[in-house]
């Protein structure tokens, strides 16, 4: 295996994947293991040196059933931050952070959404705003604050 992972635990690199769309909602999931954390669709690279976009691919479907094949924009962008203690039982022993790579997505308008229960087990498309205050990591802020003045979504 590549970087030396034991398939059983994750790999500590993800990819954030923002998802708008061109009139300016943002869709966000609720997790099903942590029913407050609300965020856009992540995930972690496969061992197998399985590529930053396709991983998002990959999770973008896995999360929401959406397909796409345009409309992606690598940020060019990474985040190393510290893993929740909830969560770092996924990881090898000693696993203290992920680095996390950030991608969006833009949609012409609303698509149907199709979770995985044992992910998340709600959705909403929100107006900019209501999702900057909505979602619960820094990282996953960060990125749609920047977007959203790119947009012109959110003030300067």
């Amino acid at each position: 295996m590549a970087g030396g992972g034991p398939s059983s635990f994750k790999r500590p690199e993800s990819v954030l994947v923002v998802i708008f769309t061109a009139p300016g909602e943002v869709l966000l999931l609720r997790r099903a293991d942590h029913v407050e954390f609300w965020q856009s669709v992540t995930g972690s690279l496969e061992w197998c040196e399985e590529d930053r976009l396709a991983t998002a691919c990959r999770e973008l479907f896995e999360e929401t059933g959406i397909v796409a094949e345009t409309g992606w924009r690598d940020w060019g962008v990474s985040h190393r931050y510290e893993i929740f203690p909830q969560w770092r039982h996924r990881y090898r022993p000693g696993t203290l952070h992920n680095t996390e790579h950030v991608f969006s997505l833009e949609l012409p308008g609303r698509v149907p959404v199709a979770l995985r229960p044992a992910e998340h087990v709600a959705y909403e498309w929100l107006a900019w705003p209501a999702a900057v205050a909505r979602v619960t990591s820094a990282s996953n802020r960060w990125a749609l604050e920047v977007l959203g003045r790119e947009r012109g979504f959110l003030p300067s």
